[in-house]
């Protein structure tokens, strides 16, 4: 839907998933939209040099979230959110809907 706007499928995929759940790292990504890595963390970089998104380590992986101080934020979230309201049901579900852990599982809990 937005890919014709920003000319990448991948945009518009992090953005809305950005837009649901506030942070996002690219093996994550990766793994939800059933895609190859390497486009993904281009993306990722190209959306951080443009100032949408600012980065940092949570232990030893970069975690991507929206940038607060860029000038547009609030309507590409808005406009981001509003392309996920038009999106199928069955791909809310598979893609955005997923429930991922929070935190680490505490040693030596069972499973």
């Amino acid at each position: 839907m937005l890919e014709y706007l920003f000319a990448n499928k991948n945009v518009e995929k992090i953005l809305m998933y950005l837009s649901l759940h506030e942070k996002a790292y690219a093996t994550g990504l990766s793994r939800t939209f059933d895609s190859s890595l390497d486009p993904i963390q281009k993306t990722l970089r190209k959306l951080e040099e443009g100032g949408l998104l600012v980065s940092f380590l949570e232990g030893k992986t970069r975690v991507f979230r929206w940038n607060p101080r860029y000038p547009f934020l609030a309507e590409i979230q808005a406009l981001a959110k509003k392309a996920y309201r038009f999106l199928p049901l069955n791909i809310q579900e598979k893609h955005y809907q997923s429930v991922q852990r929070k935190r680490p599982r505490k040693t030596g809990k069972p499973l």
